[in-house]
């Protein structure tokens, strides 16, 4: 059976990006790291290249390629948070060091990647039952930046 993983690029601090993620995110784990046999367009023989990694119980790799990638936006990290805590964790630590947010629960961490972290309880909102609710849940989160679960409920509410 193929075994899929996503792979991420960074310039030369690929070991540093994934010991931050695994830190992070419950159920992570730093699996094997493989280094360069020669010299390679982003450094010397034995400088590591590939790191597998596991993220939230998926897999990962993450590869030194000697520059920095241009991460756009049609894929990203997602981690449904069960709480305001967990959300205010995640994004505070993912900011940290040169992050940048965007907008709607989507940020930026300091090597370009980006990640959207969301409250469990929006997809739940959003699939209210009565449009209106949903509608209102919906305006609300497009007017924030970091998802905040207490306005989230109000606008549900009314």
């Amino acid at each position: 059976m193929a075994h899929v993983s996503t792979c991420l690029w960074f310039e030369r601090d690929a070991e540093e990006a994934v010991r931050t993620y695994v830190a992070l995110v419950p159920d992570s784990r730093i699996g094997a790291t493989l280094h360069a046999p020669g010299p390679w367009p982003g450094g010397e023989p034995g400088d590591p290249i590939l790191v597998a990694f596991t993220l939230g119980g998926q897999s990962f790799q993450a590869l030194n390629g000697g520059r920095r990638a241009e991460y756009g936006t049609a894929a990203s990290i997602a981690v449904a948070c069960p709480d305001q805590a967990e959300v205010d964790r995640l994004w505070d630590a993912l900011l940290a060091g040169g992050g940048t947010e965007i907008q709607c629960g989507w940020l930026r961490d300091r090597w370009g990647v980006p990640w959207q972290i969301v409250p469990e309880i929006l997809p739940r909102l959003l699939a209210d039952p009565d449009p209106a609710v949903a509608a209102r849940v919906f305006s609300a989160m497009q007017d924030m930046i970091r998802l905040d679960v207490a306005a989230l409920e109000r606008a549900a509410a009314g």
